[in-house]
């Protein structure tokens, strides 16, 4: 993936947060272990009651992020991610790899 900012859409699926991104060929890709939770208190700080939004991240410093997950762990051919602002973990599966070719030391997400 060329572009350092990446726009994902993510949304309810079934109760479950999910996005697609045809570029790497997903379809319906869950968001687990933690990250959901990240995801709903973001909205909730936010003021926001969607089910759907859009997300930036990037591996480098954005303007006026929301979120900046850092890297504590590799597992499961994923990663654990942890929000230090808020002690929140979530785990990142191999998608990110379609996107990375490692594992960021940090993702810096900003949600709307």
């Amino acid at each position: 993936m060329k572009n350092s900012i990446i726009n994902i859409q993510p949304y309810k699926y079934q109760g479950m947060w999910v996005f697609g991104d045809e570029r790497v060929d997903l379809v319906k890709e869950p968001f687990i272990s933690g990250m959901p939770e990240i995801i709903e208190h973001t909205l909730a700080s936010k003021g926001l009651t969607k089910t759907s939004f859009n997300m930036l991240f990037s591996s480098t410093e954005i303007p006026d992020v929301d979120v900046i997950l850092t890297k504590q762990e590799r597992f499961a051919k994923g990663n654990w991610y942890i929000d230090l602002k808020t002690g929140m973990r979530g785990w990142l599966c191999p998608a990110l790899y379609l996107y990375y070719n490692r594992a960021p030391k940090k993702l810096f997400i900003k949600i709307w």
